[in-house]
């Protein structure tokens, strides 16, 4: 089955505040985990939602992150404000990030996109991403006892170096964020692959995704798989990253190794021509720039 990521998914899982960008609530019996925290604009819509989901944004305990991207760290900060007791786990390759202020600059810009989100903002609150600490350090084979759910944390490198995917082996779901790419289009049927710093590390990552046999896949972006559909999605993405890397290597080379001319006839083609990509077209040049160069380096190799 698929599903839109939003609302009540499951009896201990609730996907706020819309089907693009959602954070993902996890209730334990003891413990409350909130995975990724989206778009700064929406800060405080997670916050109301968080509250209205736990009766106390409080009894919020952590929150993971799953990459280093605008769109899943954006409302860190401003959540800890606003919940003090808070902990935020993350890879620690992220607290370095944190602290160049060319990250945040990025990060930043990149969230303007989303002028319409300043809707939710009806306080007028500073909603700018700033530097925050990590409070924990997350690794291979830790795990996190919520009361009933186990959290293990799986390093899930290949789109970013600090992508962390997070498995509850007692209803066998999984959070993977982007390391198994994202469904594009209105139904979901185009399949985005996601490799942006290491091709084998991504295609290792999923392979490793696939051996946990999942029953429901929780995505970064759009949608919920669950069953065959959950099994199917993962086979898939591992033959799309095949062909895809097939594909940037044909437009590398008709324009006979030019990476920037590559880069550029295969956003056009790609993306304005097909356009079937939600993803803002900014972040999709930057994406596919850093596919493409990474793709030209392995060539002969």
């Amino acid at each position: 089955m698929k599903q839109q990521a939003k609302g009540r998914i499951h009896e201990r899982i609730t996907a706020i505040p819309n089907s693009w960008y959602p954070v993902y609530i996890v209730q334990g019996d003891r413990k409350n985990l909130m995975i990724d925290a989206g778009v700064n604009l929406l800060s405080p819509r997670y916050l109301s939602l968080i509250t209205e989901r736990l009766g106390d944004a409080a009894r919020l305990d952590y929150l993971f992150l799953t990459h280093s991207h605008y769109d899943h760290v954006g409302s860190a900060n401003y959540l800890k404000r606003h919940i003090p007791g808070l902990q935020i786990g993350a890879h620690e390759r992220l607290a370095d990030l944190l602290k160049k202020p060319s990250v945040l600059d990025v990060m930043n810009r990149l969230s303007k996109i989303h002028t319409a989100l300043l809707k939710y903002n009806t306080a007028g609150e500073d909603l700018t991403l700033h530097p925050f600490a990590l409070d924990l350090f997350l690794k291979q084979g830790d795990e996190f006892d919520l009361g009933g759910l186990t959290c293990r944390v799986y390093e899930t490198p290949g789109h970013t170096k600090d992508s962390l995917s997070f498995y509850f082996p007692e209803i066998r779901t999984v959070f993977p964020s982007e390391a198994v790419g994202v469904l594009q289009g209105e139904t979901g049927s185009e399949l985005q692959v996601e490799f942006l710093t290491s091709y084998r590390d991504y295609i290792d990552s999923l392979k490793l995704m696939i051996s946990l046999e999942p029953e429901t896949i929780c995505l970064a972006h759009g949608w919920i798989l669950s069953g065959k559909d959950a099994a199917d999605f993962l086979e898939r993405s591992l033959s799309e990253t095949y062909r895809f890397r097939g594909l940037i290597e044909s437009y590398l080379a008709a324009a006979k190794g030019d990476v920037e001319k590559a880069i550029e006839a295969m956003v056009h083609a790609e993306y304005d021509v097909k356009g079937n990509i939600y993803q803002e077209r900014a972040a999709y040049v930057t994406n596919l720039s850093a596919q493409v160069r990474h793709i030209a380096g392995l060539r002969g190799k």
